[in-house]
């Protein structure tokens, strides 16, 4: 008990000090997120009587992978290629949550202690990730999907973190997760590797499919609440003219300016555009006045969300969305 005492207290500051005050995501994405609560590592502390440590704080000591991800998304992504043989935990894994704001556990908590592997977004999008690795002093390697997809070019423009609605973005995340597991547990090299190959297959398809939709489709004008679907409506063409202060401000969770919101309305009101792309997850008085306005308008709504659905795999999840949209396009 006495060796990991120092990892526990130091855990237990870190909390005490970021608890005190709201955590803000860098200047591009400033939406609050809830941190850690201090019980949650006073039972960290509790769990870790019980709980053997291997000195490199692999938590690998019985030959099991474990693999942390910040959203059930990545965890799909890992636990495909890695299949039996890797215990994946998803931070976020509840469809009715805003993925946004979470309460952290000792449970999430003493996951990514023991972590071998951790996989976020990056990007400002889920930066508890990096709170929660470095408040429990994990030597885990940490894949930034933001980082690996290179399309941060950087400069003043808004950038778009929901790069989980890339497909090539999850293609090179699928060779990474394989390499990683690979270095991991190399007797399992082979599963890995045919894991990976089929869902690159998969994904292929999925980058198939938009660019066939792009050739009926193409420079439709379409809306968001949030830009959620942005990277997706990109491959099939689709020009969104949603306002990016009415956008910008419902990500942000700041109030949107009365000229945005009008500006919004009257997309479909005048029905300048053929869907609308509702975020299921987050929702505001502005929102449900566009989503109202869509509705009168005779505009179809599209749901999307930032988590997989229940029963849903990252495959499935993106095919629904594909032929929902192909499906709002074609009435």
């Amino acid at each position: 008990m006495a060796p990991r005492l120092p990892s526990v207290v130091r855990l237990i500051l870190v909390l005490t000090t970021v608890i005190s005050k709201p955590y803000a995501r860098p200047m591009q994405n400033r939406r609050l997120l809830a941190l850690p609560l201090v019980a949650g590592a006073a039972a960290l502390v509790l769990t870790g009587c019980a709980t053997s440590s291997s000195g490199s704080g692999s938590g690998s000591d019985d030959g099991t992978v474990r693999v942390v991800a910040s959203t059930n998304v990545y965890g799909s992504i890992a636990k495909t290629v890695g299949g039996d043989d890797v215990e994946v935990t998803s931070i976020l894994d509840d469809p009715s949550q805003d993925p946004h704001s979470f309460e952290s556990s000792a449970r999430t908590q003493l996951a990514v202690s023991r972590a071998d592997l951790l996989i976020e977004n990056g990007g400002g999008y889920d930066d508890f990730m990096t709170t929660l690795a470095k408040a429990s002093d994990t030597k885990a390697d940490t894949i930034d999907v933001v980082e690996l997809s290179g399309l941060d070019a950087g400069g003043d423009a808004e950038f778009n973190e929901h790069v989980f609605y890339d497909y090539p973005t999850m293609v090179k995340l699928v060779a990474d997760v394989e390499q990683r597991l690979t270095e991991l547990d190399s007797a399992q090299a082979d599963t890995f590797e045919r894991n990976a190959k089929a869902l690159t297959s998969k994904l292929d398809d999925l980058e198939s499919q938009t660019a066939a939709a792009k050739q009926k489709v193409d420079g439709q004008k379409v809306s968001y609440t949030e830009p959620v679907p942005g990277y997706l409506f990109d491959a099939m063409g689709l020009d969104n003219v949603t306002p990016e202060a009415f956008s910008e401000a419902i990500e942000e969770g700041d109030d949107v300016p009365p000229a945005a919101l009008n500006d919004t309305l009257r997309l479909f009101s005048e029905k300048q555009v053929k869907l609308l792309a509702y975020n299921e997850q987050t929702s505001s008085p502005e929102t449900e006045q566009v989503k109202q306005a869509a509705d009168q308008a005779g505009i179809p709504v599209v749901g999307v969300t930032e988590t997989l659905p229940k029963g849903e795999d990252y495959v499935s999840w993106q095919q629904a969305n594909i032929d929902a949209i192909q499906g709002a396009l074609t009435k």
